[in-house]
């Protein structure tokens, strides 16, 4: 099992024909994601070669849609853009847009999320890696080989550090890694995940990366204590920030006490999250409790 995304997933990319879209499309192929059109107006009725497959290209996510039967697409677009493709999906009626793009304006995410939100189409990112289910399919542009299938959910707003977490945790494998990006507005948070990977049978343990900044931990911590019965562990970026100093992703903005990662690591051990002081710490602590049975 997975969440969110399978083998039985058929991927759009927009923007395929641009050059990370080429880029990543080549190697989400690589990794066995069934990939069926890419969608650009300019160069509708095209196809285009990636190692012996030929890729046509849609006018539009609903032509997309209508000859493939696409129920995920891929968001490669310049951040001018990305509010309007995002639409466009929505609109068409897609399950899951996934939203590469960085420094699309945060009036836009707003708009587009809620937007989407209210299609019913669940957006991941924007300013993310996508996610994967190894073995199966991966939307975005998370490394294929550095893991394995396995029992393990990850839900991180870092991309270097799912990354990270991923390798360190490689001889155990993941069900689904979810990189669900830094930024202030976001269309999938921790809480979403956390809910996906309490229902999902093959998911025995979650690991749950924030950052410092806004309070979506201290959020996933009580929803956390209400809701989820499977281990958690956490890590939290930033410890080591200066105090009074924007760091990293747009949403690392720490007010007082709050936003910290103390804070933070407070919230989630209060309610039995054993949380990591580095990122090897962390991956330690879910080899410790998967040999402890949970």
């Amino acid at each position: 099992m997975a969440i969110y995304l399978t083998k039985e997933s058929k991927v759009l990319v927009q923007g395929m024909t641009g050059g990370e879209g080429m880029k990543h499309t080549r190697r989400m192929l690589a990794a066995g994601t069934d990939v069926v059109g890419g969608v650009n107006p300019r160069k509708a009725g095209q196809s285009v070669d990636f190692d012996e497959r030929a890729v046509p290209v849609f006018g539009t996510v609903a032509e997309g849609m209508a000859a493939t039967g696409a129920d995920v697409t891929v968001v490669f677009v310049p951040p001018a853009f990305a509010k309007a493709a995002v639409l466009e999906a929505a609109d068409a009626g897609i399950g899951l847009a996934v939203v590469i793009t960085e420094g699309i304006p945060v009036h836009d995410s707003v708009s587009f999320t809620s937007y989407a939100k209210r299609n019913g189409t669940r957006v991941i990112g924007p300013n993310c890696p996508g996610l994967i289910t190894p073995g199966q399919s991966n939307a975005g542009i998370i490394p294929a080989d550095i893991t394995k299938p396995g029992r393990i959910g990850l839900v991180s707003k870092s991309g270097t550090l799912t990354y990270q977490l991923m390798y360190e945790l490689r001889d155990i494998g993941f069900s689904t890694c979810v990189g669900i990006g830094g930024d202030p507005v976001v269309g999938t948070n921790h809480i979403d995940c956390l809910a996906a990977f309490q229902e999902d049978p093959d998911t025995e343990l979650v690991v749950l990366i924030g950052e410092i900044g806004g309070d979506a931990e201290e959020r996933a911590a009580a929803y956390i204590r209400e809701h989820v019965t499977k281990p958690v562990v956490g890590y939290i970026a930033g410890f080591t920030a200066p105090e009074g100093r924007t760091m990293g992703h747009a949403g690392a903005i720490v007010s007082g006490s709050a936003g910290t990662a103390r804070a933070k690591q407070e919230a989630l051990e209060a309610v039995g999250v054993r949380v990591g002081s580095t990122p090897t710490e962390t991956a330690r602590l879910v080899l410790e409790l998967l040999e402890a049975g949970g």
